[in-house]
């Protein structure tokens, strides 16, 4: 007696591979941080603020040492607290797209957010 799958399991099985491939695209053609990039083509930055937010590459570090990383930035101060505002460009959209800031911002001398806001 052989084994035959049912239908149900043959379309899961599908779904499956198509999630792992399509991950693993995203994953493939994510845009790294890159410092020169980041200094060299700032039109280009909203591309990179994901990976910066997800991999927490700021948190816990200096005012000084994350503007060394990025560069000069717009600094504000409210409730208490300091935050550097970078501009990130406007990523490509099907309607009207908004221009987009990253956010850092520090307490107690040290980076505890950041977060992408659109301007």
């Amino acid at each position: 007696m052989r084994f035959q799958p049912k239908r149900n399991d043959k379309i899961g099985f599908i779904f499956f591979i198509a999630f792992v491939l399509s991950t693993s695209l995203i994953y493939q053609f994510e845009e790294r941080f890159d410092q020169e990039r980041w200094w060299t083509q700032p039109r280009m930055r909203y591309k990179m603020a994901d990976d910066i937010i997800e991999k927490q590459l700021l948190i816990g570090k200096t005012k000084r040492a994350v503007i060394d990383l990025l560069g000069n930035a717009y600094a504000t101060k409210s409730l208490g607290q300091e935050t550097l505002v970078y501009r990130l460009g406007k990523p490509p959209s099907f309607s009207e797209s908004k221009l987009e800031q990253l956010l850092v911002v520090f307490e107690d001398q040290k980076a505890i957010k950041v977060s992408r806001i659109q301007e």
